[in-house]
């Protein structure tokens, strides 16, 4: 089974498993599938995380991050007063990072793979050049990015035409085709070298933009080990930084486990009090300590520590608000070493694999490499531009996520894969900026502690809290009016906002069949055989 972004993607994934390629080979064919027909967020300028499971139980991540160019440096989006120029980091050539997905795609081929490379890359050259037709939603943000499009570049983007997209309209990406026979010929140098490094040079070069050809030649993925906990005897495997996914995950069902939430109905006046206050205590760490571990030192053991978490939530009461100006970051015991997009993947033999990929905000920094095709990501906005100063998704970072060069931005991206009885038993994660740690969280808690089926799970309505600003995020339909109204009293601010993330994922079931939950936030599906 593959669940994905779009029913194109999740076809393409399937197909190469019928053809005999594993879950591994599936990722890669899904990766470049998205980067064609779903550029708000699939990508081979951007980067991502794989966390997978072998049939036979071995756990792995590989960290395809993007990097800081060379030449960066901490206070590059600031003026000479020391103020935050706004636009810098989210738009246009600076806000680029390296690009690591088409790196992190050669290497998880090379070490898990089984099929051909060429083979396994075709499908999304057939694509590009035999053209996309595009959903309501594809076509409604290509037209709300059409100006941006038109500003940010020095050539007009083929994404962009004089009459508006239609649904049912066809998308030709022909240089993104070219680009992709490169791939599929020369691996790795098809993209960090050649004719397309020279296309995103001189892009860059064009936009006084940062990165150079010996930024892409020096890139470089990393196989990390993953992080692991337990909640209530399911097995959790998730993302190590420079994720700050995995760490959150595992200290939001370490804080919760102990209070059983299943006494309490979903989203009750008591559930979302008590899941408010952990995520409040969990994002205020996050800002303090969590960066690029090549760079600096994290205490991930601390972070996760039981009596560490316990005695942060010990300050919390069923009968007030903790407001977060009150709530720092906390001591620690001791110390040692929103447009995203995922996709879940369980093949015949039960390998089983979570990706989640980015170009950070929707088609990232809207700047096209001309004659290459493909968006370049904004993902320089993931490091603290200015310590204390929130980034696009309005969270606050510290010296820990400041600009360096070589440096891996903090990210959200929270891709996992849970265990029972040393059984594979569900593959998920979510695209959303911030709020991917709390959608993946709760869509655990509505399997684990609700029963709700998989497609229920991610389903249903959301809410979200990250320390900063101190407000109770929510869906529509996600609090009812009496929870508010208790939720108030107390001292909570409440705020609706639109659906949010896109969780895609799979639950094998006791009799071993697969169950599928695609999210029905956007045009995602799930295919199987």
């Amino acid at each position: 089974m593959v669940v994905s972004a779009h029913p194109e993607a999740s076809r393409v994934g399937l197909e190469i498993m019928r053809k005999g390629g594993n879950a591994f080979d599936a990722t890669v064919a899904t990766q470049f599938a998205l980067a064609v027909v779903f550029p708000v967020a699939g990508n081979i300028g951007g980067g991502g995380f794989t966390v997978y499971r072998s049939a036979d139980g071995e756990t792995g991540t590989l960290d395809y991050r993007e990097t800081a160019p060379a030449t960066a440096f901490a206070t590059m989006y600031q003026d000479s007063a020391a103020n935050v120029i706004e636009g810098l980091s989210t738009n246009g050539h600076l806000a680029v990072g390296i690009p690591g997905t088409v790196d992190g795609m050669v290497k998880l081929h090379q070490k898990l793979g089984v099929l051909p490379w060429a083979e396994v890359v075709q499908p999304a050259i057939d694509l590009a050049r035999n053209g996309v037709v595009l959903t309501q939603k594809e076509a409604d943000g290509l037209n709300s990015t059409r100006q941006a499009f038109i500003e940010i570049n020095k050539h007009t983007p083929y994404l962009t035409q004089k009459q508006k997209w239609q649904a049912g309209d066809t998308i030709f990406h022909k240089d993104l085709a070219l680009t992709l026979e490169r791939i599929r010929d020369k691996g790795r140098e098809g993209f960090y070298a050649g004719k397309t490094a020279e296309l995103l040079v001189l892009e860059m070069q064009q936009g006084n933009g940062m990165i150079t050809k010996e930024d892409l030649a020096n890139y470089s993925s990393v196989w990390r080990k993953p992080l692991e906990g337990s909640y209530k005897g399911y097995k959790v495997i998730s993302m190590a930084p420079p994720s700050s996914g995995g760490i959150a995950l595992l200290q939001l069902l370490t804080m919760v486990e102990p209070h059983n939430l299943s006494n309490y109905k979903w989203q009750s006046a008591e559930a979302i009090q008590l899941i408010t206050e952990a995520e409040r205590r969990v994002y205020a760490d996050r800002a303090t300590y969590l960066g690029d571990p090549d760079f600096v030192k994290i205490p991930v053991q601390a972070l996760l520590d039981k009596t560490y978490l316990k005695e942060r939530l010990s300050t919390f009461s069923m009968d007030k608000a903790t407001p977060s100006s009150e709530m720092k970051a906390g001591k620690l015991p001791f110390t040692e070493s929103d447009q995203t997009t995922h996709f879940s993947i369980i093949d015949p033999a039960g390998n089983a694999v979570s990706t989640t990929t980015t170009l950070n905000g929707a088609y990232g920094s809207k700047v096209l490499v001309n004659g290459a095709g493909f968006l370049l990501n904004n993902e320089m906005d993931d490091f603290s531009v200015k310590p204390g100063v929130p980034n696009m998704f309005g969270l606050v970072g510290g010296e820990a996520n400041a600009i360096a060069p070589g440096k891996r931005m903090l990210s959200s991206m929270t891709p996992t894969i849970l265990e029972k009885d040393g059984k594979l038993f569900m593959v998920v994660g979510t695209p959303g900026g911030s709020t991917i740690i709390t959608s993946v969280f709760q869509a655990i808690l509505n399997v684990v502690e609700h029963n709700m089926t998989m497609q229920q799970a991610v389903g249903a309505p959301r809410f979200h809290h990250q320390w900063l600003p101190d407000v109770i995020q929510h869906e529509p339909n996600a609090i009812s009016p009496a929870v508010r109204s208790v939720l108030e009293s107390k001292g909570y601010k409440l705020e609706q906002r639109k659906p949010y993330g896109r969780v895609d994922a799979i639950r094998v079931l006791p009799n071993g069949k697969l169950e599928a939950g695609a999210d029905p936030r956007g045009d995602d599906a799930a295919a199987g055989f």
